[in-house]
């Protein structure tokens, strides 16, 4: 029987903090990590890119809709494996400060996309842009 990868956590709180996040606001992203990358990486399976190959730390793109990556970015999660120890070190999950404020507070959208209370207008103002652009 073929050996599996235990998964850990640098910070559990934070990372399930933004895993909850991910799932009131991105369903889909979060459906893939759990159920399919996650039994990946358990059974050796690195997904993603490798970054850096000395400390094989690596990160997956999750799916998500062009206008949030164009607003916020791409949502990554950023792990590194520990072939000697069986360990996959699950460290992050970015765009951060959305995911967070997401999870404290209730987010608005704004033409079908979440922004945040912290720079709403910022945020409108990206989203009126690309949208003015792409007419």
């Amino acid at each position: 029987m073929k050996e599996s990868y235990l998964l850990e956590y640098i910070n559990e709180n934070d990372f399930r903090k933004k895993e909850r996040s991910l799932k009131k606001y991105n369903m889909l992203a979060f459906k893939k990590l759990y159920f399919e990358y996650y039994p990946k990486l358990r059974e050796g399976d690195f997904v993603g890119v490798l970054i850096e190959n000395d400390t094989n730390k690596y990160i997956l793109d999750l799916p998500t809709d062009a206008m949030f990556i164009k607003v916020h970015g791409k949502i990554q999660v950023h792990y590194t494996v520990d072939k000697n120890n069986k360990i996959v070190l699950l460290e992050n999950i970015t765009p951060e400060d959305i995911l967070l404020e997401g999870h404290a507070n209730e987010l608005r959208t704004y033409k079908g996309v979440m922004i945040s209370k912290a720079h709403a207008e910022k945020d409108m103002f990206k989203i009126n842009l690309l949208n003015m652009l792409n007419k």
